[in-house]
């Protein structure tokens, strides 16, 4: 993960727009203020108990170097990455914002990664029996306890502790001397999904996990999990995608702010004429004249190859469709209804908006807004609002 922009590519500014260079072929903005504001709607929402912020995949793609010092001013206190290498690159600039941050390591313990935890002050979170084992080792060669999650596989058969370790652990609690549980977590499947029954089943395994472990703070709720009700709540929780602005609740309106805006530039439009055919495999055929505007962005830039016919675009608030196959650096438009004057190489067209967000271009997608966000491309010109 690359924590350091180059001051070429992203910029910070206070006001509603940011300047798009020239050369700029798109641009992403991302609306830190918004980022603040539903932080503090999850933690009102999870009743004002302690959230943690979960900023894997740079920040879900936004820049954890520019996210995670806002979150932390919010007051998380606990920050979630995935892989190692991210947690080691975030580590500075975290022990820079704050100087006692919890930094955990989701995927647990590598093999071979025990002392660039501990150097790196990160905490594991150990998924099996075999990794305690190995963070109790390292415990014993430095002489003293190491900090660490653990976390239960409650039924989403994925990563954590299984109902025979819990016994295991149960009948031979020496496997964890040398080992201070920080947090007992689980993650749950289907909280996006309220009736679902698997929500209250693993509630109900998780409680029984925490019986046969140490006490420790517990987590079970993610971004939708929030939404659950209190019954969910326990100690912390770790919202991820609804930070930034995707909805965790599909079935409901959004309760967070939409963070993202992405503009992309036109390069050339011309008219066209029956039967004509747009774009690779001559999937669109024009009826009769028209024009089609090609605009620069792709699926090299996270505008995915599903969205080929399906997607919707704006141009001075009018709505354009996709239409033909999108392709690595280019996308298509059908312009005939708009005015040739606002239509022209250089003119922006937007992809994101407030009223056409991350969800909606979901579903056009036939994906999830957590795909949308982490696809977003390195080469759209960044600016950070707010």
């Amino acid at each position: 993960m690359t924590i350091s922009p180059s001051s070429s590519d992203r910029e910070r500014t206070t006001s509603g727009e940011a300047a798009i260079p020239a050369t700029a072929a798109g641009a992403l903005t991302i609306d830190l203020a918004a980022v603040a504001e539903n932080f503090r709607r999850l933690r009102a929402a999870f009743l004002e108990k302690p959230l943690a912020a979960v900023v894997k995949a740079d920040a879900y793609g936004l820049g954890a170097a520019q996210v995670a010092p806002v979150l932390v001013k919010e007051g998380a206190r606990s920050i979630l990455v995935a892989q190692p290498d991210e947690a080691i690159a975030l580590r500075p600039l975290l022990d820079a914002c704050h100087p006692a941050l919890s930094l955990y390591v989701l995927n647990g313990l590598m093999p071979g990664t025990e002392a660039a935890c501990v150097e790196h002050n990160l905490l594991p979170v150990l998924n099996s029996l075999g990794e305690i084992d190995a963070w109790r080792a390292e415990a014993g060669r430095r002489g003293r306890a190491l900090p660490a999650a653990l976390q239960v596989d409650s039924g989403m058969s994925r990563l954590g502790l299984q109902p025979a370790d819990l016994e295991t652990l149960q009948a031979a609690p020496e496997r964890l001397e040398g080992i201070v549980p920080t947090l007992v977590m689980s993650h749950l499947a289907c909280a996006d999904e309220p009736q679902h029954p698997q929500n209250a089943q693993q509630l109900t395994a998780f409680r029984a996990a925490l019986q046969k472990l140490p006490d420790a703070p517990a987590s079970l709720c993610n971004s939708p999990g929030i939404f659950l009700g209190p019954d969910y709540h326990f100690d912390l929780a770790r919202p991820g995608a609804a930070v930034y602005g995707v909805n965790p609740t599909p079935a409901a309106p959004n309760p967070v702010l939409p963070v993202v805006g992405l503009k992309a530039r036109i390069l050339q439009v011309r008219g066209i004429d029956a039967p004509q055919s747009v774009g690779y495999g001559a999937t669109h055929r024009a009826t009769g004249p028209a024009r089609i505007a090609t605009v620069a962005a792709g699926y090299a830039d996270g505008y995915l190859r599903s969205l080929s016919g399906r997607a919707r675009a704006w141009i001075n608030g009018h709505e354009v469709p996709v239409v033909g196959r999108i392709s690595m650096d280019l996308i298509t438009l059908d312009v005939t209804g708009i005015a040739p004057d606002k239509v022209h190489p250089g003119a922006m067209v937007d992809l994101l908006d407030p009223q056409h967000g991350v969800d909606d271009l979901a579903r056009e997608a036939g994906t999830i807004g957590y795909e949308i966000l982490t696809a977003l491309g390195k080469r759209y010109h960044r600016a950070y609002l707010g």
